[in-house]
């Protein structure tokens, strides 16, 4: 490892409650943040405000490789801004959800925004949460976890995270997004959602967030201690 602290990266479907888990995992071990999601979500709401089509793939392929984005800790929430004015909840509306799974499924974006996102984890030491983080984007992560619950848990949470902000929504609207979502994520030819062999499966349903970040967090920590015997070991020889 070389003294490098690991990448930890957290992958799941929408409602999963991964953001949560990954910003207190950060939170408790002192990593930087990188929200990935937030990032295809801009592209989203970058090509709306320019009038470009969710299907268009070269004209998002040349937003997203010339995106100014910036993320910046609040009190409560990693705050987001795009072109210098903060967009941290416009990206969370329901319809730009469902246009960053759209735009994350043409090769132009996941191309120009790879690189961006590896950069973002090169230094170590950083909890990276997406959909494709541990297959992907950090194949070579030291640490991995995928968070997952049952479709009624994650319908609840979502309906739950919309009514909080104020939004007009029912559940079987609800219903409908989340499993159009997972649809689009786990059937895309490009990059889908789904588990890294070696990620560590966490069910989120009976868990708290504090719950399964502090899960997160042993992994980090039993993957340092083993780095640190096997560092000793050598040594020894």
């Amino acid at each position: 490892m070389s003294g490098k602290l690991p990448v930890v990266a957290i992958d799941g479907p929408v409602g999963s409650g991964k953001t949560t888990v990954a910003r207190l995992a950060a939170k408790k071990l002192g990593y930087v943040l990188v929200d990935t999601g937030a990032i295809y979500r801009s592209v989203a709401l970058k090509a709306r405000q320019a009038d470009v089509d969710w299907n268009d793939a070269d004209r998002l392929g040349e937003l997203a490789a010339n995106l100014d984005i910036r993320f910046e800790e609040g009190r409560d929430k990693q705050k987001v801004f795009l072109d210098g004015v903060e967009v941290t909840d416009a990206i969370r509306e329901p319809e730009i959800s469902q246009g960053a799974s759209e735009v994350s499924a043409h090769a132009p974006v996941r191309d120009a925004l790879l690189d961006t996102q590896r950069d973002l984890g090169l230094s170590g030491g950083v909890v990276m949460e997406g959909r494709d983080i541990g297959t992907v984007v950090f194949p070579e992560a030291q640490v991995k976890a995928f968070v997952g619950a049952s479709i009624e848990i994650r319908v609840q949470r979502r309906f739950e995270e919309l009514k909080s902000k104020g939004k007009q929504v029912s559940l079987e609207d609800t219903l409908r997004e989340v499993r159009l979502r997972d649809q689009r994520d786990e059937q895309r030819a490009l990059a889908p959602l789904k588990p890294a062999e070696d990620a560590v499966l966490i069910d989120t349903g009976p868990l708290s967030a504090e719950e399964v970040a502090d899960r997160v967090v042993a992994l980090v920590s039993d993957f340092i201690e083993k780095e640190t015997q096997i560092k000793h070991e050598n040594h020894k020889s």
